[in-house]
């Protein structure tokens, strides 16, 4: 699947945002302001002035939209979330060359809050996925323990987990781990039963 490089730019952002939310044995990653700070420093996320508590609450805000998204049944359903997203934000198309960037497109306004910023682009980029007729691709790992989102890119839309390293990796080795015990288990019970059933065989045959 072709994704253009700010679309698959923002699509990585909306991921990692969507992750940021509180699971089982996970907390929340924006706990405070100064996590939100650092989620727009590690994401390099352009044009955010001084944040604040107001600016946070936007932001989940925003992050409880796209996980919805994800959980969409339907595009139709993805459809009038999204739309409500960029409209939220009021999307203002606008090319760019900042920071080294060949030409792209931002859809946030000028001036506009972080969570806008994020609603916009982000939107738009769940919209490419939509509009392409690609949304089965915004998934959520299969591993029982882990319900982490992400978009699937590979050519014949398999993948299962977040990550094939660890949550694939993990439940491969325990899935071998299982058949190993069940063949060990059922391995001695077999050699029993020849037993048994060989000597009943040999005792029929004394007293034939």
């Amino acid at each position: 699947m072709q994704i253009p490089h700010d679309t698959r730019r923002a699509l990585d952002v909306v991921v990692a945002l969507v992750n940021t939310s509180a699971e089982t044995e996970q907390p929340d990653a924006l706990a405070d302001v100064n996590a939100l700070r650092g989620f727009v420093h590690d994401y390099s996320i352009s044009d955010v002035g001084e944040l604040s508590a107001r600016d946070l609450a936007g932001v989940r805000t925003v992050r409880g939209k796209f996980a919805q998204v994800f959980a969409a049944p339907t595009s139709r359903a993805a459809a009038v979330l999204i739309n409500e997203l960029v409209a939220t934000a009021g999307t203002t198309p606008q090319l760019t060359n900042h920071d080294g960037y060949d030409w792209h497109v931002h859809y946030f306004a000028p001036g506009a809050s972080v969570g806008d910023h994020l609603a916009a682009d982000g939107g738009m980029a769940l919209a490419f996925i939509v509009v392409s007729g690609e949304q089965e691709r915004l998934r959520r790992c299969e591993a029982p323990d882990c319900r982490r989102a992400f978009v699937d890119l590979s050519r014949n839309r398999s993948r299962r987990y977040c990550d094939s390293r660890t949550c694939g990796n993990r439940l491969h080795v325990a899935a071998y781990r299982a058949r190993r015990k069940s063949e060990l288990e059922t391995e001695p019970g077999s050699e029993q039963e020849e037993i048994v059933d060989g000597g009943e065989q040999q005792q029929t045959a004394d007293h034939g």
